[in-house]
């Protein structure tokens, strides 16, 4: 308690912008059950991906040591860049060999859920035998600052310091939250707009709430879920950046316990809402800084799928049930 009363807005900014990275992660989860009902919980090696790409952009441009976001904007933006593409490439790849094959055979949504786990496990050893791939190929030598202790954490090799902009109580906000929050709500607001106001969003909505009358109407179904994954994609190599910037090492695995906390946040907040997938977001994080004040950090991530079941039990749907289908053009 003594904790919590003395670090209160640190640990509720500190969640806010945890959380905010959850809920681009979750968006991904939410576009693609909303369109498929399906789980696409490789998903999780779409955000890992996404954040080797943000620190390969360094090792490429030589950057080393420390310095501050000022100093290094050019190259952060250079990788958000890169890293949604990846990420946006590593979703559409999982829709083309994971995914189709079974639509096309109208397979049981189980079956696509192992596909899925399987993709997962797949993308997962794939970039944990990085080192051993550019082997077979000769190139380990030439590409040694890449593919180098490929199954231990991968550190970023500049570090990007805060710099403190103003204080709340007894926190001092930095740079870095404050971008981090507001890339989060800018993406989802951007997305939101998307979805509600272009054409491709109305083929989306269309495709989500009634695919064979959609189909009947002319729209193509398969490059709706291209989209749609791709969208995922993008926002989980923005929020790989973010992550990146903030946490500043990452490894092979490390989307799994991510992915789930994103998928968890997905499903608070109501799977298949894109506002849903940002409320439940900053919620766990916020939740899981609270908790972990009151019990410690052991049980950080216990607090977060207590708190999941709790809402569930109260409220199935989530916080805000509305299925991407129904939402307002």
């Amino acid at each position: 308690m003594h904790t919590f009363t003395h670090q209160f807005f640190e640990l509720t900014i500190t969640g806010l912008v945890l959380g905010s990275i959850y809920a681009l992660v979750a968006l991904g989860y939410t576009m693609v059950y909303g369109v498929l009902q399906l789980i696409n919980f490789a998903h999780s090696e779409v955000f890992m991906y996404g954040t080797f790409a943000t620190a390969w952009v360094f090792v490429f441009f030589d950057q080393t040591g420390v310095n501050s976001i000022g100093g290094e904007i050019g190259f952060l933006l250079i990788a958000l860049v890169v890293a949604m593409l990846v990420s946006g490439g590593v979703a559409l790849l999982l829709e083309r060999v994971a995914y189709r094959p079974l639509i096309k055979k109208n397979a049981p949504k189980l079956i696509a859920l192992i596909s899925a786990i399987g993709a997962s496990f797949v993308l997962s050893e794939a970039m944990g035998l990085r080192d051993r791939i550019a082997a077979w190929f000769g190139l380990e030598d030439n590409l040694g600052n890449y593919v180098g202790n490929a199954r231990n954490n991968y550190t970023m090799p500049v570090q990007i310091n805060p710099k403190g902009l103003f204080t709340i109580g007894d926190y001092t906000v930095t740079d870095i939250d404050v971008i981090t929050i507001v890339a989060a709500l800018g993406m989802m607001f951007a997305l939101q707009v998307f979805v509600s106001r272009t054409r491709f969003g109305r083929g989306i909505r269309a495709v989500a709430q009634d695919p064979e009358s959609a189909a009947l109407m002319g729209v193509n179904s398969t490059r709706v879920i291209q989209l749609t994954f791709f969208l995922g994609g993008l926002m989980a190599g923005a929020a790989a950046t973010l992550y990146m910037l903030r946490i500043g090492s990452t490894r092979n695995d490390a989307g799994f316990i991510f992915g789930v906390k994103a998928f968890t946040a997905a499903v608070m907040g109501g799977i298949g809402n894109l506002r849903g997938a940002l409320l439940g977001g900053l919620i766990l994080g916020v939740a899981e800084n609270w908790g972990s004040a009151f019990l410690g950090s052991q049980w950080k991530d216990v607090v977060a799928f207590v708190l999941l079941v709790v809402i569930l039990l109260i409220r199935p749907q989530g916080l805000l049930g509305e299925s991407l289908g129904k939402a307002r053009a």
